[in-house]
């Protein structure tokens, strides 16, 4: 029967589970109804939301591995016997699944067809970006391929390649993701010197979900006496302290470097030649765009 104390803790955990993960997923909502509001995606650079829907439908087959798959979890009791148990709960599959839905969303407001709003010819895909997502997907083909090939049992061996390297793959796709994305945004507002258009309301709420994510993560480890919990979990532990890195940078860029600007103070979209040009009629033009 479990001690008082352990029920304490584990309640602890699981109220700090749900309030970072209502942070972090009330934090999606600010930027698609800022975009709403004003018809427009000027002052949000496009590599955000697009990296952003790869990155979590990585990290929701990643956490739906580690909750529902027996073999997966099988797997990880051989190689944590320690813990035996991943540090994964439900409300990081939730978290990720809800994120998906709202990047995809974000995502469509580029496209003027869809929702009238007012697109720049250069809120575009860079090509950078284009890269990662597709070397992304290259480097997780590449793993299943090794799987496959070196297991001598297609996958189910922990001691060896396994479907669990598979899953660790995605994490670390998502983990690269979540250090790339911000950088195009930082960027924006530099270049523009303002964050008008990029709402600082989901900045805060991310960093709040940030430090809430990692406080969690310390309490379950320290109080099993055993830090595989984030070794054996190290994109919660990377995308924490990630988060809050950048977060901070954007609260700097908002609070301090150009103090709460008014949109019209903001310099004019016909001034910013590098950023803003004439607006796409069709999504076509969009996807032309962004390939070439």
């Amino acid at each position: 029967m479990p001690s008082q104390t352990e029920i304490f803790v584990k309640a602890i955990s699981r109220l700090l589970g749900w309030i970072y993960t209502f942070c972090w997923s009330a934090s999606f909502y600010p930027q698609p109804i800022h975009n709403y509001q004003r018809r427009s995606t000027a002052g949000l650079a496009i590599d955000f939301p697009t990296i952003n829907v790869l990155g979590f439908v990585c990290y929701t087959i990643y956490t739906t591995g580690f909750l529902y798959s027996p073999l997966i979890l099988k797997q990880y009791a051989a190689r944590h016997p320690v813990s035996e148990m991943p540090s994964v709960r439900f409300n990081d599959f939730a978290f990720a699944l809800h994120a998906v839905i709202l990047s995809s969303i974000v995502y469509s407001q580029f496209w003027p067809r869809i929702w009238g709003f007012r697109v720049s010819r250069f809120q575009t895909v860079s090509r950078p970006i284009l890269g990662l997502f597709w070397g992304s997907l290259a480097a997780v083909a590449v793993v299943v391929g090794i799987v496959l090939v070196k297991s001598p049992d297609g996958g189910y061996d922990p001691s060896t390649w396994a479907w669990i390297d598979v899953l660790y793959a995605l994490s670390y796709v998502k983990v690269i993701i979540t250090v790339v994305k911000y950088v195009p945004q930082a960027w924006v507002n530099y270049k523009r010197k303002s964050t008008v258009g990029w709402s600082i309301t989901q900045i805060l709420l991310d960093l709040a979900g940030g430090a809430l994510s990692l406080i969690q993560l310390v309490i379950d480890s320290s109080y099993e006496n055993d830090w595989s919990g984030i070794t054996g979990n190290p994109v919660k532990f990377l995308l924490g302290n990630v988060t809050i890195f950048f977060d901070l940078i954007f609260v700097v860029q908002h609070y301090i470097l150009y103090w709460h600007p008014m949109e019209s103070q903001a310099k004019p979209l016909s001034q910013e030649p590098d950023l803003v040009t004439p607006l796409l009629s069709e999504p076509d033009d969009l996807l032309r765009a962004t390939i070439v």
